[in-house]
């Protein structure tokens, strides 16, 4: 059945090549991903967008083509097959459009499969978060000349914190008394760190702080190494949006940054990994020091803080709400969850004068 509407929907894309099978792709959670197989060299990506989640998906189609695009643009000094491995290339319908709408109501976008590729779920050397930190600065370097007020907010309050705080003070006045109870602690920095955690955001409506392309899933899977482990590029563009720096290389840190998974219940085994913050952050400033203000480099390591904190915030959230948004699999997940977060923040707080003055250190080699 898969099969036969994968090959329906392949046909209603511009290409040459004949349908020969097809591989599931794991690497996303939220859309459904397929490996193309041809009868030609070039092989592509199908993809199913989830429109339960993403609500303007004309649009977030529109900005994944726009900026790869853009991309297009400023590399347009590689070779064609160089560029197609170095930036998602869209593939039109035969209609001319980058998405096919079926009967059944689900959009379609396709994209060329870049191969001799490798991703990492985790990282486990500084080599890896180096050119990590190249790749998605590259991408923020890149983009810096694009107009991100053209770009539609594919997500709304994303990763806005006065958005969060409601919705964690909403859960509050309504969550069962033991869950309060059980939760005391954390609910207590919650408000300890409302005036910090409320610093970014107020750069940003002044506007102090540049509105960018940003990616808004900076995770290490998101990133494409050749086959010598040397960035190629950026992939899984569906929140590509309006946002700043921090939001990025916030949240690439807390998830590279972690010594243990994002779920452990041994809060024990968390702390943060100084030497992978400084090889990342080099890697990043290598690519971004010439397009960034001296204030968005000042409060890069605030903005790791405040992207741990904000999924500190949403994991206590959905535990005082009853487990109604993330997936759990036992009673407290979610607790765990935003207990293993606020121990990061714990750790990351410990080093961060050493975070600011790597900083400095990478931003005056440039």
């Amino acid at each position: 059945m898969i099969e036969e509407q994968l090959k329906f929907v392949f046909k209603q894309f511009e290409h040459t090549g004949e349908f020969q099978s097809y591989e599931e792709l794991a690497s996303g959670h939220i859309n459904d991903t397929y490996l193309i197989v041809t009868t030609e060299k070039t092989f592509f990506v199908l993809q199913r967008i989830n429109e339960g989640v993403f609500k303007d998906v004309p649009g977030l189609i529109s900005n994944k083509v726009n900026v790869s695009k853009h991309l297009q643009e400023k590399l347009n000094y590689l070779s064609d097959a160089e560029l197609k491995r170095r930036v998602l290339s869209f593939v039109n319908t035969i209609e001319g459009k980058y998405y096919y709408y079926d009967t059944d109501r689900n959009y379609w976008n396709m994209m060329i499969y870049i191969g001799d590729s490798l991703t990492f779920e985790t990282v486990n050397n500084e080599e890896i978060a180096y050119e990590g930190g190249k790749l998605f600065g590259e991408f923020l370097n890149l983009t810096s000349d694009f107009d991100a007020t053209k770009l539609t907010e594919v997500i709304p309050n994303f990763h806005n914190m006065s958005f969060r705080y409601l919705q964690f003070e909403a859960a509050l006045k309504n969550a069962l008394p033991e869950r309060i109870q059980k939760a005391k602690m954390y609910i207590q920095l919650v408000a300890n760190l409302k005036e910090e955690m409320h610093i970014l955001q107020n750069l940003k409506d002044s506007g102090e702080i540049k509105l960018r392309v940003t990616h808004n899933d900076t995770k290490i899977s998101n990133a494409l190494f050749d086959l010598n482990k040397k960035g190629l590029c950026v992939i899984d563009t569906d929140t590509v949006m309006p946002g700043i720096v921090h939001y990025d290389f916030g949240d690439a840190i807390r998830t590279i940054c972690n010594t243990a998974a994002e779920d452990e219940k041994n809060i024990d085994l968390v702390n943060f990994n100084l030497d992978y913050y400084r090889a990342y952050v080099k890697g990043f400033l290598e690519k971004t020091n010439s397009s960034l203000s001296l204030i968005e480099i000042k409060y890069l390591p605030l903005g790791a803080k405040t992207m741990i904190f904000i999924m500190a915030l949403r994991f206590l959230t959905d535990f005082l709400n009853g487990d109604i948004y993330y997936k759990t699999e036992y009673p407290e997940h979610n607790f765990d969850r935003a207990k293993n977060q606020f121990k990061l923040i714990e750790s990351l707080s410990e080093k961060y004068k050493e975070m600011e003055v790597s900083n400095m250190v990478f931003k005056d080699l440039e």
